[in-house]
């Protein structure tokens, strides 16, 4: 890791069992302007071996991360979540397949990467698209969203 005084005062800190390097080059594979910027590896008594990666410190999008390897006692779950916004649906399908390539779909934009870890990919100008009642109800019953058919509904 880099010296704090570098680093924001607020940085979303990634608990992994054991895989915070896979899942750090996965993140870096779909999101452009990232890079690892930094890792601490294991003196001895944290979890995992001597030596291993205990920590890696890594940007997506120019925002910084912290992935840990901590062990198997905490799982993500949809309680946090990151929220991507999209320019078009070309940049929504984009995540979307990524993201959910080994993970699931939620609903209403929200999806579970494969290593447990929530998105939303959501397009910008969502709460205008949601701001009438169809608008809202077709948002309802969309699992990735489709900004032309929220158009639509909006329009109805």
């Amino acid at each position: 890791m880099s010296n704090l005084h570098d680093s924001p005062r607020i940085t979303p800190f990634l608990w992994f069992d054991s895989n915070a390097e896979e899942a750090v080059e996965f993140y870096m594979s779909i999101f452009k302007n990232s890079r690892r910027t930094g890792e601490l590896r294991n003196p001895g008594p944290a979890p995992g071996a001597s030596g291993s990666i205990l920590t890696i410190s890594f940007e997506l999008d120019g925002v910084p991360f912290t992935a840990l390897n901590g062990g198997p006692e905490h799982k993500f779950n949809e309680a946090v979540s990151f929220f991507i916004r999209c320019e078009s649906q070309a940049e929504i399908d984009y995540y979307w397949d990524r993201l959910t390539d080994g993970g699931s779909e939620i609903a209403c934009g929200w999806l579970r990467d494969k290593f447990g870890l929530c998105w939303q990919v959501v397009p910008a100008n969502i709460m205008e698209l949601v701001s009438t009642r169809k608008g809202m109800e077709a948002m309802m019953k969309m699992t990735k969203f489709d900004i032309a058919a929220l158009e639509r509904a909006g329009k109805s």
